[in-house]
């Protein structure tokens, strides 16, 4: 039962009637306990800054950000930490006592279903090769820089639009890292791409192709250059098998969807606002039963 001592939590974007977050959330929220309640909220463009006013005005304690103002709302902020700021895309806000605070809890969501998998340190060292140079392939590559990550191929239809995204992360890794993670990006249809899954650990889908409804396109990959170990990542939860993912199991890979990574930064996000992650599991089938209908 909501009451006047309720706390608000809410997603903005535009469009946002899409929106699984407020299923996932309210199920955590409803299976901890908590007097929260977390709302969609669609804001357009240049109603930015009214709505970014109004939720700390009304108290929000927080809320996340989906398209198109990851980066809009940077400077309505009054902090931003590291990751935040070094991806230029802020997901989730955190309203301390009205002081602002935003944050990215992808790189979070991304990272911790592969270290369940895989092990906390089984990245190090290794070799990843992603699919697509877009504002998601940037939280996967903060995530697989602070894994320990030896190299990473950005594979792309054009490589010269990819190679400042590549430098930049180079930056970023004698930045905040070590310094030593070879980044690349290449033609995804020439040489270096197979002589980059020769030696693949870790192959990531973060481009769009082969989600719905489009499924029948999927990124190309010459399966019989990758390594037969090698783990598969298709950040896409709808399907949850993608023609990319199936092709993987198909030739004896292990492989992961995007559900967990959007659980996954659900939960951190979570977190952030009351302490609590949430019942992960609970969250999982919420989001599965939501896909369905």
């Amino acid at each position: 039962m909501y009451t006047g001592t309720t706390k608000n939590l809410a997603v903005i974007g535009y469009p946002i009637a899409h929106s699984l977050s407020p299923v996932i959330q309210n199920t955590a929220l409803t299976g901890a306990g908590l007097d929260y309640a977390y709302i969609a909220v669609s804001v357009v463009p240049e109603e930015l800054p009214a709505a970014v006013a109004g939720l700390r005005a009304m108290n929000f304690r927080g809320w996340n950000v989906t398209i198109p103002h990851k980066s809009a709302i940077i400077p309505l902020l009054d902090e931003i930490e590291p990751a935040a700021a070094a991806l230029g895309a802020v997901n989730t806000v955190i309203n301390d006592g009205g002081k602002l605070i935003g944050a990215n809890t992808d790189v979070t969501g991304f990272i911790e279903p592969l270290k369940a998998r895989l092990g906390e340190t089984a990245l190090r060292g290794k070799n990843a090769v992603i699919l697509g140079a877009g504002g998601a392939a940037r939280a996967v590559i903060w995530a697989l820089l602070s894994a320990g990550i030896k190299a990473i191929t950005i594979a792309v239809r054009n490589p010269k639009k990819a190679e400042p995204l590549a430098g930049e992360f180079r930056s970023l890794d004698k930045e905040h890292f070590s310094g030593g993670t070879l980044i690349a990006a290449v033609d995804w249809t020439g040489e270096d791409y197979l002589k980059a899954l020769d030696h693949c650990h870790l192959l990531i889908n973060a481009t769009p192709l082969g989600m719905a409804p489009n499924v029948e396109v999927s990124p190309a990959v010459d399966w019989q250059r990758l390594r037969p170990e090698a783990f598969c990542y298709d950040i896409i939860y709808t399907p949850a098998v993608t023609g990319f993912l199936s092709q993987a199991v198909r030739h004896g890979h292990p492989a992961l969807n995007g559900e967990e990574m959007l659980v996954g930064q659900a939960r951190a996000a979570l977190e952030k606002w009351t302490g609590c992650s949430g019942d992960k599991e609970a969250m999982l089938k919420a989001l599965r039963n939501a896909l369905k209908k």
